[in-house]
């Protein structure tokens, strides 16, 4: 079952999402949806969105983007997540990844959005808006699950940290398999700044540094990290992952092995499906231990 049915099926997914109230969380027929969910993740320049199999981490279906609304005000951006639920005409759970720190489905920061933003009982919000359950997670740590359930870091123990390379540093980081949220470690000083301003795909492009020269400035971040967290592996993200054999060669000094991110373009989205609410609470919780092999004992 992957969560579509017919307007009868939507109007008891208004209902059963309405009853539990703040929460969004799934009720009745909704218990029976395990192995697809409806991944959305937002940007600050497009909101994209497709069904995911959570046991493989295929789109089932092609993504669909629709540009973010400008100012990207709380009820304009949850119109753009009910269009894209319509477009396939979703009644099962979803998940949905924001720029921002998450606490409770609250968003507690605005990167890239609108001010607005900060304090939003977000998760209240879609579900209210598309009637469906709903769940909302940090980008970041969305593209970390996916990683660690589909990608780079499948089957990884220990301690491992996904750091996304683009206009800032994002990161998520996981102990056998368990996520520990919303960590901000693109704000790490380093040389007196946030290493982000240093080491960031952005401060790439700004100073105009060659390949040599950004990874040791990469390289001196994940020294750093390393120190504070002994990571047994790092998985490098963003857009850059995809030139990986330009810098990561270049980076001999970590300890720790250092790979590139394997779902590029749809960690967000697949990720976003895997927070999606399940019957004992978000999905990734089954799919990570599936895909990691320490945590089912953790």
């Amino acid at each position: 079952m992957d969560g579509r049915s017919t307007g009868e099926g939507r109007r008891d997914g208004r209902r059963l999402a309405a009853g539990n109230g703040r929460t969004g969380r799934p009720l009745g027929r909704f218990q029976g949806v395990a192995e697809h969910a409806l991944g959305i993740d937002i940007g600050g320049s497009g909101i994209k969105g497709a069904p995911v199999d959570l046991t493989t981490g295929e789109l089932t279906r092609e993504r669909v983007r629709i540009p973010t609304p400008q100012p990207s005000r709380p009820h304009d951006v949850a119109d753009v997540v009910r269009q894209l639920c319509e477009e396939f005409a979703w009644t099962g759970p979803v998940g949905i990844t924001f720029p921002a720190v998450v606490l409770d489905g609250h968003t507690m920061s605005a990167a890239n959005v609108d001010k607005h933003w900060i304090g939003t009982d977000a998760r209240g919000l879609f579900a209210k808006t598309t009637g469906l359950p709903c769940e909302v997670v940090n980008d970041a740590d969305a593209a970390g699950m996916a990683e660690v359930a589909h990608g780079a870091a499948r089957g990884a123990g220990g301690v491992v940290l996904l750091l996304t390379f683009g206009t800032g540093i994002g990161s998520a980081l996981f102990t056998n398999g368990q996520l520990v949220p919303n960590t901000e470690f693109g704000h790490i000083e380093l040389r007196g700044k946030d290493a982000e301003k240093r080491a960031s795909s952005a401060a790439k492009e700004e100073h105009d540094l060659s390949w040599h020269e950004w990874a040791g400035r990469v390289e001196e971040y994940l020294l750093e990290m390393e120190k504070l967290l002994s990571p047994e592996l790092f998985v490098v993200g963003g857009g850059v992952s995809k030139k990986s054999e330009k810098f990561l060669p270049l980076m001999t000094k970590v300890r720790a092995r250092v790979v590139p991110a394997a779902m590029r373009n749809n960690a967000g989205i697949v990720g976003a499906a895997l927070a999606a609410p399940g019957p004992n609470g978000p999905m990734w919780r089954e799919h990570l231990e599936e895909g990691t092999g320490p945590s089912k004992s953790a």
